[in-house]
């Protein structure tokens, strides 16, 4: 025993060492990624406090207020038409219970005339615009603005739709794949790999392993953006469907384990940008930057514009 810890210890503390030096200097084994964008204000859902989710005049107010990414969600109506929603079941949004898939684009109903805002609890938000966007208007009103389009279902035929539609508006680049499934994004980058694309649950997971086993500093990553919970948030203004995350000791866990500095500064190193959602208040935002995040989601434009103002915070 004695003589398997005297090669063993000097050698696990060799790999600690190493890996830590690694952590820090990225760029000895990995060539920075470079993205057609760098985004540090990105709004949810197209800015969902100011103006009603996910609507032309929210994105188009989110653009004027100076953000710099659209983050949006798609669903595919029943006439083939790809639409941007958070949800698919349409009750949450209009009233009715009703989805997506089972209506033609001319049926689909119109937003309620005040929406709550989803990660601020009992704030509502308006607008004189209540219709369902189409992506196609998206990608054509804002063609050089980023977009990170989240897909929710496996869906090949919304996949491919929403490929044709990057490839038709050239936007391959600055249009991300985002899903919190592994197997959806699989299929997202069998269908357009020149699209760059974001962590599934299951690989943010991995991530997370990997850093506290030391072994990530020695991993390639394909993915170019980290896109997570900022956990103070969750319980305070955003209340959670999932019973998990409704316990508070779940989530001082998560933000131990999950919110750690030198993760996100290694991974900013190699060019892998990071956001933190959904900051809707001065202290949230403050405390994502301060974690490490290159970028930060908010339902309030303005207000982050006004922070990154008030600190002279360049984008």
């Amino acid at each position: 025993m004695s003589s398997f810890l005297y090669f063993a210890l000097p050698a696990l503390g060799g790999y600690a060492l190493t890996s830590l030096y690694l952590l820090k200097n990225p760029h000895v084994l990995h060539k920075r990624k470079r993205t057609a964008f760098y985004c540090a204000h990105i709004s949810h859902r197209g800015g969902s406090g100011e103006r009603i989710e996910n609507t032309m005049e929210a994105f188009t107010n989110a653009v004027q207020q100076g953000t710099c990414m659209l983050e949006m969600d798609c669903h595919l109506t029943k006439d083939g038409h790809v639409v941007v929603s958070h949800d698919e079941n349409l009750e949450r949004q209009t009233g009715r219970d009703v989805t997506i898939s089972s209506l033609n684009l001319e049926d689909l109903p119109l937003y309620k005339e005040k929406l709550e805002v989803t990660f601020y609890a009992g704030r509502y938000s308006s607008g004189m615009d209540r219709k369902i966007s189409l992506l196609e208007d998206v990608f054509r009103k804002f063609p050089e603005v980023p977009v990170s389009v989240e897909i929710k279902e496996n869906n090949l035929e919304l996949i491919e739709k929403v490929s044709a539609l990057v490839r038709r508006y050239n936007r391959e680049g600055i249009t991300v794949w985002a899903s919190v499934q592994s197997s959806i994004l699989k299929e997202c980058r069998r269908i357009n790999s020149s699209m760059p694309y974001s962590f599934s649950m299951a690989r943010g997971v991995l991530l997370l392993l990997l850093f506290y086993t030391g072994l990530l500093p020695f991993v390639p990553l394909g993915e170019s953006l980290l896109q997570f919970y900022l956990p103070q948030v969750i319980n305070r203004r955003y209340i959670p469907t999932e019973r998990f995350l409704q316990n508070n000791l779940v989530i001082i866990l998560l933000q131990k384990i999950a919110m750690r500095k030198s993760l996100f500064k290694h991974l900013a190193a190699r060019g892998i940008q990071v956001h933190l959602f959904v900051c809707n208040e001065d202290e949230d935002i403050k405390a994502a930057l301060e974690l490490g995040a290159t970028g930060v989601m908010t339902d309030y434009p303005s207000l982050l514009t006004s922070y990154f103002c008030r600190n002279r915070r360049q984008d």
